[in-house]
């Protein structure tokens, strides 16, 4: 899983080297990636926390849990932020209308340059690169087109199960 650096707020970049993707869970055994209100993001990543607590090694579980919450709950259904998260047995984007959605073309993304970095991965999926290579190429691409997105890439990767 790859993010960049850039918060913008409107035309501004507040911040070019936020860190939107992060291990979390016991061990680190998940990986997390945001896009959108970087403070809902973190309130997100706090509660999804809280859910692989309760439901260990079950990142489905502990996802659906959050996105049924965060559709529900007062609070947290005003928060606005995606999120991208994967073990090694599953990734899925999580969203505040209840959506727990796995890639179907084996990519996702989300976010301002998602789209762009999206395309460039399916693409780049036909050739001989490795996913952590795919990742990285696909956000900089996606960096060289949206004005929301930068070239400071943070990259993490789990061992395949």
């Amino acid at each position: 899983m790859a993010g960049d650096g850039q918060v913008s707020l409107g035309q501004t970049v507040m911040k070019g080297n936020a860190r939107k993707v992060r291990r979390i869970g016991k061990g680190g055994e998940v990986i997390a990636g945001f896009a959108g209100a970087t403070a809902d993001a973190f309130t997100l990543l706090d509660r999804l926390e809280k859910k692989l607590e309760q439901y260990p090694g079950q990142l489905m579980r502990a996802a659906v849990e959050l996105a049924k919450d965060w559709r529900t709950d007062k609070y947290l259904r005003n928060l606005e932020a995606m999120m991208l998260v994967a073990d090694k047995d599953i990734t899925l984007a999580v969203t505040g209308n209840g959506d727990v959605l796995e890639p179907e073309h084996g990519a996702m993304a989300i976010g301002s340059g998602g789209n762009f970095a999206l395309a460039a991965a399916r693409a780049l999926m036909d050739g001989e690169k490795s996913a952590e290579d795919i990742a990285r190429r696909s956000l900089e691409i996606a960096a060289d087109i949206c004005v929301y997105t930068n070239g400071n890439i943070v990259l993490e990767s789990l061992d395949a199960a």
